[in-house]
């Protein structure tokens, strides 16, 4: 019984440090998504704080699915500047499959995806996660697949795109310019 108590005070010490981490992440990235292909939690706030971010609601089965392609040019483009892509499958518009393999197959071996991606979620609507239910209230809920939010490194989104804009339109290109220039 005396080692138990022992044991939980260094677990109280850390009580404060993640309440004080918790609060300096952006509302936008508190919480976690399932990895795509995997059964690993992505961390928000431990992946992407303080780092420029596009995030996109995609669908497999989508008309817009070639914009893959893009967003993975624009990443390899930009990695090295710190920006990071996180690709969203959701049903919310009837495009995507429910087998999160064969979701998988299109992204990593049809589109050679390299950039993170989750598992299905909601992006719209009561049921969007909390990712989707923030981006809806700083700008929009996606109105189709492949909707693009360009996220500063304060977790501010400065600009988003419809299923329309692709990946390599000039003015998506200057917002992510914007958010890699952006200050943490």
């Amino acid at each position: 019984m005396m080692h138990a108590r022992w044991l939980s005070i260094p677990l109280l010490c850390l009580a404060p440090l993640a309440a004080s981490w918790a609060a300096d992440c952006p509302e936008l990235l508190q919480g976690s998504l399932p990895k795509l292909g995997g059964k690993e939690q992505i961390d928000l706030c431990q992946r992407f704080a303080g780092k420029p971010l596009v995030v996109v609601n995609t669908a497999s089965y989508c008309g817009f699915a070639p914009q893959f392609e893009g967003l993975e040019a624009v990443y390899k483009a930009n990695k090295e500047q710190g920006l990071e892509i996180l690709g969203v499958p959701s049903n919310d518009f009837k495009q995507e499959d429910k087998d999160s393999e064969k979701t998988a197959k299109v992204c990593y071996a049809n589109y050679g995806v390299t950039f993170t991606m989750t598992q299905a979620q909601h992006v719209r609507g009561n049921d969007a996660t909390p990712l989707f239910a923030e981006l809806a209230k700083q700008s929009s809920a996606p109105k189709w697949n492949f909707y693009k939010y360009v996220v500063d490194r304060q977790g501010k989104v400065i600009g988003n795109f419809s299923s329309l804009t692709k990946p390599d339109d000039p003015e998506f290109k200057a917002a992510i310019a914007k958010a890699i220039a952006s200050k943490p």
